[in-house]
Order: C-alpha cells, then sequence, then structure tokens
C-alpha cells in the first residue's frame, strides 16, 4: 500500500521521481548485535581475542580481525558488531575501509559506541610542556595585554613537524594546516581585528577593472584605513602575515600573504597569486597569524620556523592550562571507506582533523549515524554512491562545510537515494568562508530533510542535478558574512530539473549589513536556474524570500510569506546583464545536439522533463523567464513582490492571498517566529474559505513535521 501511496505521488510531481524506492523502503539502522561481536577499549591489547574481557586496543585491529572472518567463512547472519568502549582513540594513521571490509544487507558491519559511552575518534595530538613566555624579544612583539598570559609549547620537541600550509578561500582548496582545539573549542589564529574588518581606503594596481561604482585593480596593491593608532605598523616585521579579504565582492573572500607594508604610506602589498577577481576601493579584510595580535584569551599562533606555538588559553587565571588540554590536529582524514558496502559508525565524536573527517567513496548501504563531528579543518562527511547517508548528527566547528553528498547519473537521470536527515549543522565554515555549505547535494535523486542548520557565514544547502528533495529542514542566521547569498541556493543550469523545495522554515534571514547587493536570499535560483518547485514553505522575516533570477518553469505554490521584504521576486537577468551564459546555451544546442553535455531532446530528459524540448521555439523567445507560475501563497506584513519590469507581462500569478491575517492559532508566537508551529493556521482561516485563492484553497503545511528532533521527538532549539 505504501509503494502504491508513493508512486501515485511521484506521477503527481509531488516527489522527485527518484524518491519513489527510497521512501517506500526506508532504511533500516545496523547493528542489533545479533551477529558476531568484537570490542575494543583503550586499555585492550591487540594479542586478545576481541571478547568483552580481551578487547582489541586499536580500531585497525578488529578492521583486520573483521577481514580474517570474511576470508574464513560467510559473514554471520546479523553481520559483525564493533563495539568500542569509552575513551580517546587517537589516530596515527587514517581507518581505511575497502571491499575487503565490506558487510551485506543481511550480514552488515556495524562500528558503535559501547551504550552511554563517551567515543572519541581524534587525528589530534595532545600538548604537554606548556611554559610562561620568558623571552625578552618575544615579549616585546606581545601586545602588553597579553603579557603574563601567553603561554608556549615547542612542538619539534613533542615529535610534531608537519604543520602544514596557510591557504584557502572562494573557489580554492586549502585550510590553515595545524590547528589548536582547547577543552574542545576551536582557538582562533592571531587576528586584528577581533572583530569586523579593515576598509580599503585606494587601490594601486596599474591593471584597471571596469567595475561599477568603485575603483578596481588587478594587481593587490592597497592603500588600507590607519585608523586612529595606525596599528598595522606592528605588523611589518612578522614571519608570515595574512590577510583575509572581500577583495572585490562581497561573496568571494581569499586569503593572501602579505608581502610587504608601508606604515607612513598606509600602503599593503599582497603576494602573488593575486585574487582571480581583483581588489576593489571600499573592499575589507583582515590580518591573520600574526604573534604581535594575540590580544585576548582564545588566541594562538605558530612559529612555522622555530616550531613554537604561542596561546593565550580562556580562563588561565582561574584555571591554569593542564597537560592535554589542548590538542593540535595532525591526521588529514580519520576515517576512509573506498567500496565498502554496508558498513555503519554509530555514536562517535570524530574530531580533530586537518581534512575531510569521514571520505565515503563509492558507498552503497553506508550510514553515518548519531555521530558527532566537531573541530575539522575541512569537511565533516564527504560521501558518494548510492543509497547511504547521514542521519541525527551533530556537525560544528568545521573549517569548510558540513555534509557534501554526491551520486547519481545525470546522463540517464538514475537516482543514488543519499540521504542527509535529522542533523543539527551549525557555525560551520570557520576558515573557507564562502562557497562551503552545510550540506550540499549534487548528482540526482538525493534528499535533504528535518535538519536544522543555522550560525553561518554563507550557504545552507546548495543543490546541483536533477531529482532532489529538500523538505522539513529549519535554516536561520546563515549568510551572516555575504551578500547575493541564499540560504537554500542552486544556479546557472536549464537541465537540472525537478528538484523540490518543499515544508522547510526559513526565518530571520537579512545577510551581512556592510553589503551592497541583495542581502541574504531565502530560496535563490539564481543566474536562470530553472524547473524547481517550491511548495508549501514558510518564510518569516527574510529580506527577499523566493528569488527567481531570470529562469523558466519555476513553480512557488502555496506558500506563507510572513514580514518578507519582497515575497517573490523575478527578472530577466538573460535578457540584459548576464545574457553570456544563455547565449553560450544556445550555441551549444545549435552546434552540437547537447545543452550542458547531455541530450535534452531525447529519454529519459525528453520524457522527464518535456519543456526542455520548447527552449528553441517559445514566444517570447528564450531566454526570456517564461512558464514561472506564483500560485496560492499567503503574504501578510512586508511586501509581496518585486518583478522586473520585461518579466512582468510573463509571470502567471494565480490566486494569492495577499495583506489580510491568514488566522494563526497562536498570533502571539506567530509574531515571535519561534518554531514553525507557531504558523499554524486556524481552522477559520480565510485561506480555507470554500472559493478562496482562486477555488483551490491553501493546502495546510505540516508544521508538526517541520525541523530537527532529538530521539525523544523533541525540537532542538
Amino acid at each position: 500500500m505504501l509503494l502504491r501511496l508513493v508512486c501515485v505521488a511521484v506521477q503527481a510531481g509531488l516527489l522527485p521521481l527518484g524518491f519513489a524506492c527510497a521512501l517506500a523502503t526506508p532504511p533500516v539502522s545496523a547493528g542489533d548485535g545479533n551477529g558476531r561481536g568484537l570490542h575494543v577499549a583503550p586499555s585492550g591489547d591487540n594479542a586478545g581475542d576481541g571478547s568483552t574481557t580481551r578487547p582489541f586496543a586499536t580500531l585497525e585491529r578488529a578492521r583486520d580481525e573483521v577481514r580474517a572472518i570474511r576470508k574464513a567463512r560467510p559473514l554471520p547472519a546479523g553481520g559483525v558488531t564493533i563495539t568500542l568502549h569509552a575513551g580517546v582513540y587517537e589516530l596515527a594513521r587514517t581507518l581505511a575501509l575497502t571491499q575487503e571490509d565490506a558487510g551485506t544487507a543481511a550480514s552488515p558491519i556495524v562500528y558503535r559506541a559501547a551504550p552511554g559511552a563517551e567515543v572519541r575518534i581524534s587525528g589530534g595530538k595532545r600538548i604537554a610542556g606548556w611554559r610562561a613566555v620568558n623571552d625578552p624579544a618575544v615579549l616585546d612583539r606581545l601586545d602588553p595585554a597579553a603579557r603574563g598570559h601567553v603561554v608556549q609549547a615547542d612542538l619539534k620537541t613533542l615529535g610534531i613537524t608537519d604543520f602544514g600550509t596557510i591557504g584557502g578561500g572562494f573557489g580554492l582548496e586549502g585550510g590553515p594546516g595545524l590547528e589548536l582545539f582547547f577543552r574542545d573549542r576551536p582557538m582562533t589564529i592571531s587576528r586584528y581585528p577581533n572583530e569586523g574588518f579593515i576598509t580599503i581606503a585606494d587601490v594601486h594596481g596599474p591593471t584597471k577593472i571596469d567595475r561599477k561604482n568603485a575603483k578596481a585593480c588587478v594587481e593587490g596593491e592597497i592603500t588600507y584605513d590607519p585608523g586612529t593608532d595606525n596599528r598595522l605598523a606592528r605588523w611589518k616585521d612578522e614571519k608570515e602575515p595574512w590577510a583575509l579579504g572581500y577583495w572585490l565582492h562581497d561573496w568571494a573572500e581569499q586569503r593572501q600573504r602579505i608581502a610587504s607594508i608601508d606604515p607612513a604610506a598606509h600602503r599593503m602589498t599582497l603576494a602573488q597569486p593575486y585574487h582571480h577577481y581583483g581588489y576593489r576601493k571600499g573592499g575589507w579584510f583582515y590580518g591573520f597569524n600574526l604573534l604581535c595580535e594575540i590580544d585576548r584569551p582564545g588566541e594562538w599562533y605558530l612559529d612555522r620556523e622555530a616550531g613554537i606555538i604561542y596561546f593565550w588559553p580562556p580562563d588561565a587565571d582561574a584555571q591554569p592550562i593542564k597537560d592535554g588540554e589542548a590538542v593540535v590536529s595532525i591526521l588529514d582524514t580519520l576515517l576512509s571507506l573506498k567500496g565498502a558496502r554496508h558498513v555503519t559508525f554509530q555514536g562517535f565524536t570524530f574530531e580533530a582533523a586537518r581534512g575531510t573527517a569521514v571520505r565515503i567513496e563509492n558507498a552503497d548501504g553506508n550510514r553515518v549515524e548519531g555521530c558527532t563531528l566537531r573541530n575539522i579543518g575541512s569537511w565533516a562527511v564527504s560521501m558518494s554512491g548510492k543509497e547511504s547517508g547521514v542521519y541525527d548528527c551533530e556537525v560544528t566547528g568545521t573549517g569548510d562545510g558540513g555534509l557534501r553528498l554526491s551520486g547519481g547519473d545525470r546522463a540517464t537521470l538514475t537516482p543514488a537515494r543519499l540521504t542527509a536527515e535529522n542533523n543539527h549543522i551549525h557555525h560551520w565554515s570557520r576558515w573557507n568562508r564562502m562557497n562551503r555549505h552545510g550540506i550540499f547535494l549534487s548528482g540526482v535523486g538525493n534528499r535533504a530533510a528535518n535538519n536544522l542548520l543555522h550560525d553561518s557565514p554563507h550557504t545552507a544547502i546548495h543543490f546541483s542535478g536533477n531529482d532532489h528533495l529538500i523538505e522539513l529542514n529549519e535554516v536561520h542566521r546563515v549568510c551572516t558574512e555575504s551578500n547575493d547569498a541564499g540560504a537554500i541556493y542552486a544556479g546557472r543550469d536549464w537541465t537540472m530539473r525537478g528538484n523540490v523545495i518543499r515544508h522547510n522554515y526559513l526565518h530571520h534571514l537579512s545577510g551581512f549589513t556592510g553589503g551592497r547587493e541583495r542581502g541574504c536570499i531565502g530560496i535563490y535560483l539564481d543566474d536562470m536556474f530553472s524547473g524547481v518547485t517550491i511548495t508549501g514553505n514558510i518564510f518569516y522575516d527574510v529580506t527577499m524570500a523566493a528569488y527567481i533570477g531570470g529562469g523558466m518553469d519555476n513553480r512557488v505554490e502555496n506558500n506563507l510569506f510572513i514580514d518578507c521584504k519582497p515575497a517573490v521576486h523575478v527578472d530577466a537577468r538573460g535578457l540584459g546583464w548576464a545574457h553570456k551564459w544563455p547565449d553560450d546555451w544556445l550555441r551549444e544546442i545549435r552546434e552540437k545536439g547537447t545543452l550542458s553535455g547531455v541530450r535534452f531532446d531525447k529519454p529519459p530528459y525528453s520524457e522527464r522533463y518535456p519543456e526542455l524540448a520548447t527552449l528553441l521555439t517559445r514566444t517570447p523567445p528564450t531566454p526570456a523567464p517564461t512558464g514561472n507560475l506564483i500560485a496560492r501563497n499567503i503574504q501578510f506584513g512586508g511586501t509581496w513582490d518585486d518583478i522586473e519590469k520585461p518579466a512582468a507581462p510573463l509571470v502567471k500569478f494565480e490566486g494569492n492571498l495577499l495583506g489580510l491575517d491568514p488566522g494563526f492559532v497562536d498570533a502571539a508566537a506567530a509574531r515571535v517566529g519561534a518554531s514553525a508551529g507557531a504558523f499554524r493556521l486556524r481552522d477559520d482561516s480565510p485561506a480555507f474559505k470554500a472559493g478562496a485563492m482562486g477555488g483551490a484553497g491553501f493546502a495546510r503545511i505540516p508544521v508538526e513535521r517541520i525541523g530537527h528532533r532529538k530521539n525523544t521527538g523533541e525540537r532542538v532549539k
């Protein structure tokens, strides 16, 4: 019966095609312990037998025992469960699993934390031997406020000689290299200013850039605002000064080595390679990796030449630093799965990796569930393959993004059914600030559901590809350092269709207050992105809620817009300033018969997305934003629409309820917007009256199902 209902929903266009099987046969959590059991403990011995009384000491030993079991005989019914007992497991190398370590659907391999145990899998090394700074030359370099508070440790004497390299930024790979964590929190590489930015007063490179309303150039030669004390003069004697800047665009930061500073002229020269967009007057930056700028608790600096780390510990006066409280990241990746099928990791804390903590390639039936992934240099989980996912995890303090899921075949539109479900993802993008997402879906037929995402400088959910389902998520306080950005974002393709964004709660989204562009958009279909269904969502206090940036065949239906300015935007950029991309796409169609490299005019594209077949025959001609429908939405407070003049006659509006009080069950709670449940409508709402909203009426939004839930069923705030 369930399968029949799902199929009917797919046929009605309510769900992406790829989710019929996924929703009809939900994955079953493995690891019930019915098969063979092995045990690992920090006090164990790899010469033991893996029993509760003689546990192994390392995960590698347990992995090798599973391999031996698989070689000797078929896996037992119920599979093999490896139970890790409480403690910290500092990995000397990545735990690598391959096809040799695979389970089956009936006999999975499960690595789990013992019930009630805190099990930490770390790529770091605990630091001992801290002592007060007493070198007069170092004390002289320190900020006066820091003297007497900063301690130091010699990493080389601890056997740590690989410090990594500093790099990264918009469109670039790279990170901080070695990082410092203290009492399970990431510390800050010394910077100035501690909050905010320094303004670029002027640019001096010889190669000019045509930048509207701002002087700009290619070369990194700038004059800065010196402030009241010309503080940057102190930087000229630093060994390896760096700057992070929004050098040209509000949404494209990059880290650059500082080559020289002229304090008298307030002039700074940045080392090559220059930022690929260039530099403009009025941009902003901050300096970091500066010994002289350790000026508050929580800041640190590493002298890479000497191998000495300097640190002002938080609360050091009340609680002096102890050996082992500070950890530096050493290992790049904690867990790597390549081709290992039906393997589950349950209940662990993954921490202190320099790169991506968990890498899963060619996944099939793999799960990461109930884990905490924190204090990571890059992404928490990167997963490719099919029929796998990340469930019930907390992700926080990553240098890049949260969960990156890629799978499915765009040529055949074969879904992967990768899933990110019921995760709490917050405070990511510590290092690379832009274009690192809480959740990134790419490929075909993947799903993000019931996740709570908040507190990030950029996008919460980014999707690329076809037939993804983004539903029941809650998103707030993202894009805090960016303009022209979306909480949920996709852009620049006509063929990536069939995506459904439904029953999400997006609230308190405004963007970076210092910006000059669009702020933070709720759902942003950028640069002609097309064929998306936006339905049943709640937008509360969003600068721009539903934004169609020149695309076609998008549907904005049955949404609730409260205090949004505006609720709906549609433009015709493909006919104007952004014509280059559709010009190139139309040329590809005429010359190659393909679009974005796929045969859009033949099955499966012609059957799944018949609108694509009309791209060359539409009236008015493509790339005019035709086929967009705005229907049966409720707008209360704020403003309704912002439709660009060339797009206005092409947008179809039907049955929208504008300006009237929709009748919330709890009007006071709705004005605060604490939860999606605050926007439940009374039975006598004007939206439900006969003949309302064009006669179709407003479909109730399942507010009780939206958002993250703990195992107890309670929402996480």
